[in-house]
C-alpha cells in the first residue's frame, strides 16, 4: 500500500514539475539571447494614441513560466508600452499605441505564445 502510494506522489510530482519545463527553457534562453544583443530602444508613444486592452487568459499553469513568458511576449511587441499579465486572476492589461497593434493582435500573439494551442484567450475589453 504505501509503495502505491510512493509511486503516485514520485508521479504526480514530476507531472507537476515538467508542466512549464518547456517554457522556462524558452525564457531562459530568450533572457541569453537578450543579454548578448543590445536593448530594444523603445519609441515614445503619442498619449492620443494610447490605448488599453485588457483580457482573460485560460490554460496557464504556473506564474514563473506561463504567465511571465506571455508578458515578456507582449512587452516586446512593437507598440506595445506596457503589458501585465496576473496569473491569479488570469487577466492581462496591455498599454499600447493604436496605430501599431489591435487587440486582435495582441490576443493572436498570446494564443500562438507556446505550441499554437495551450492559451486561449476570452473577454477582450479595450
Amino acid at each position: 500500500m504505501n509503495f502505491t502510494k510512493s509511486i503516485a506522489i514520485i508521479a504526480l510530482s514530476g507531472l507537476l514539475f515538467a508542466s512549464c519545463k518547456d517554457s522556462k527553457a524558452e525564457v531562459k534562453a530568450e533572457t541569453a539571447s537578450n543579454e548578448v544583443a543590445a536593448p530594444k530602444v523603445k519609441k515614445e508613444i503619442a498619449a492620443a494614441n494610447l490605448q488599453t486592452a485588457s483580457f482573460n487568459i485560460e490554460g496557464m499553469t504556473c506564474a514563473v513560466g506561463c504567465a511571465k513568458t506571455i508578458q515578456e511576449e507582449l512587452t516586446g511587441l512593437d507598440g506595445v508600452q506596457e503589458a501585465k499579465v496576473d496569473f491569479d486572476k488570469k487577466l492581462a492589461t496591455v498599454t499600447f499605441d493604436k496605430t501599431v497593434q489591435t487587440p486582435e493582435n495582441l490576443t493572436k500573439v498570446v494564443q500562438e505564445t507556446g505550441d499554437g494551442k495551450t492559451y486561449k484567450v476570452s473577454n477582450i475589453k479595450s
